[in-house]
């Protein structure tokens, strides 16, 4: 089959926009050829999803002069060189997505890995609901019947552990009667991993009154999480009961080679596929105007977390009000008044596709961007870690080390890739803007490389790897991915303008002193073997003062060393912070805004 697939259309169907990408065998490899977009129509007044499909699709025929549209859908398989094409794929966010509620035993344990799933899943988990978690009953109650989510997941016990407290879970749920968000007058649909023993009760309780599905336990024992059965039948629900009621899906569904999958899902598939075909751990953030999901891969366990509530235009302001005035105006890099920021910020709320028409307004909008990736890449460390509960054996000596159960899996020393996504990031003037943008808000360690996704077809690739593992990885490092360079930055802090390292670049050696960023050519393409060897007391993961050999990759900003230590302290006044500021802004070629 993959032999005889040359051509293939992928849509992504977003909230506000549709796109549309054409990939083609052109001799030796795959590769993006055209690409279109429209509205998405699936609200008022067109109701059918399709329509902005044709549209975004329309746009890619016209460019490539390949037939592809039909008058009831699309040319699939192709019936010519220049008609049709031989698979079509679709991902979807629009109408808002898969929208879930969780509920589990313990909030620590059951509800978490519950939570892990869905999110893993490509859902936004609106609400956990746990026997532990310090509501009243009828608080649960009343919070299941308002929130009518796509699907609710229910988990708790090891198997042959408690059975009351999840038919207590079902009775609850019975109390509230939810009603599903899409198709009025069906059963919202429920999938049960919890305690296979409860299975039955929890079955005898809930019977006639929703659309139950019972699959293995998520925490069969204490020391092992098994969520690909849920996250498996999440995606069937998704495409049975959400799909097909939201308008005109079903249509798309039809016209579709295989099933549409969940946009964040698609994402989180291309990340896992380029972890593993290339052995390293990956971070990858897509930053929108009203959420910012975080994907990562560490020691190929797989973890996603969505914020719901930090964005770039409709979520503004809970950004400035979660990350504070004075932790945005560390990263401007002129004299700002906290009113004026404040107001800047709410402008932005209340006019949410507007877009800076100045520098000064670019680098304020820059500087919350930071926090926003900040602020949800902590929120993804506290969900990507081990299970809580888990019993183990220690020595004396792992127990005077972090071996603690639940401790995160995040360790910035062993990451190896971090990609950036959405608009603030894929669409920044320079690239060595969205370059300090995830130093700053990540603060990377070791030896990181940095990249963005170029125009955000990672939904469309995500997809395609699932069927043509090597055209969606071909096309993401030729097309999708933007290499910005590797960052260098040992950890450990010095004594300002003491050396905190020294690199070996290019049959030289380069002091790096404490405080500063510094940008060495390596272009696109390029790679160079370096020896950093660390001060004594910092660390570039071989231990303290130790060096460091390794292979780095270049990029359209060069190999970047910060020299600002780990963990960093942006300078206390005013002053010294935005004489610092504009110092990093030119040692990365960037323009300088007006000083107050």
């Amino acid at each position: 089959m993959e032999k005889n697939i040359r051509s293939i259309l992928a849509t992504d169907c977003g909230s506000t926009t549709t796109k549309a990408i054409l990939i083609e065998w052109t001799g030796d490899e795959y590769r993006l050829t055209h690409r279109g977009e429209a509205p998405t129509t699936v609200e008022a007044p067109f109701d059918d999803v399709t329509v902005g499909v044709r549209n975004a699709v329309r746009e890619v025929e016209e460019l490539s002069g390949r037939k592809l549209l039909k008058e009831d859908g699309l040319i699939v398989p192709a019936t010519g060189d220049k008609e049709g094409v031989d698979l079509y794929l679709s991902t979807s966010s629009a109408g808002g997505g898969l929208q879930m509620m969780v509920a589990g035993v313990v909030k620590a344990m059951s509800a978490e890995s519950a939570e892990r799933a869905a999110l893993g899943a490509g859902a936004i988990v609106i609400d956990t609901v746990a026997v532990d978690d310090g509501r009243k009953e009828y608080q649960k109650v009343e919070r299941i019947r308002q929130v009518r989510p796509d699907m609710l997941l229910m988990s708790g016990g090891t198997d042959g552990g408690t059975i009351t407290h999840l038919v207590e879970l079902a009775e609850m749920v019975v109390s509230a009667d939810p009603k599903p968000r899409l198709g009025v007058g069906l059963n919202i649909p429920i999938i049960y991993a919890g305690n296979k023993d409860a299975a039955g009760a929890v079955e005898k309780v809930l019977e006639n009154r929703v659309d139950l599905h019972v699959v293995d336990n998520l925490r069969p024992t204490m020391e092992k999480e098994n969520l690909l059965p849920a996250r498996e039948a999440i995606h069937d629900l998704f495409l049975d009961h959400v799909m097909q009621q939201a308008p005109g899906y079903g249509k798309l569904l039809a016209w579709a080679s295989r099933g549409i999958m969940a946009t964040p899902n698609a994402v989180g598939e291309i990340i896992r596929t380029i972890a593993k075909q290339r052995n390293i751990d990956v971070l990858a953030v897509d930053i929108g105007g009203a959420t910012t999901d975080v994907f990562s891969v560490f020691g190929e366990v797989y973890n996603r977390t969505v914020s719901a509530n930090l964005g770039m235009s409709y979520s503004i302001c809970n950004v400035m009000t979660e990350a504070g005035i004075p932790n945005i105006l560390r990263w401007i890099p002129f004299d700002l008044a906290e009113e004026e920021l404040r107001n800047r910020l709410r402008n932005k709320m209340i006019r949410p596709t507007t877009v800076p028409q100045t520098l000064d307004d670019l680098y304020v909008e820059q500087a919350v961007a930071r926090e926003a990736l900040r602020l949800a890449f902590e929120h993804h460390k506290s969900l990507a870690r081990g299970l809580k509960g888990m019993q183990t054996n220690r020595t004396i000596g792992e127990a005077l080390t972090q071996t603690a159960t639940g401790q995160t899996l995040v360790n910035l020393l062993d990451l190896e890739m971090i990609v950036g996504s959405g608009g603030v990031l894929s669409h920044a003037p320079l690239r060595a803007q969205s370059a300090m943008m995830m130093m700053d808000a990540y603060q990377p360690e070791g030896i990181t490389t940095l990249a963005v996704d170029s125009i955000f077809m990672m939904p469309q690739l995500g997809v395609l790897s699932t069927v043509l593992p090597e055209a969606a990885t071909q096309v993401f490092e030729r097309d999708c991915l933007i290499l910005l360079g590797s960052c260098i930055a040992p950890v450990g802090t010095g004594r300002p303008g003491e050396e905190i390292c020294s690199l070996r670049f290019r049959d030289r050696t380069e002091s790096i002193k404490n405080g500063e960023v510094r940008v060495f050519p390596l272009g696109l393409g390029e790679k160079a073997e370096v020896e950093i060897t660390p001060a004594r007391g910092l660390d570039m993961g071989a231990g303290r003062g130790k060096p460091v050999q390794a292979t780095v990759d270049g990029g359209v900003v060069g190999l970047i060393m910060d020299g600002r230590g780990r963990p960093f302290a942006p300078p206390a006044t005013p002053a010294e912070r935005i004489r610092n500021l504009r110092a990093w802004m030119k040692a990365l070629g960037l323009p300088l805004p007006s000083e107050g």
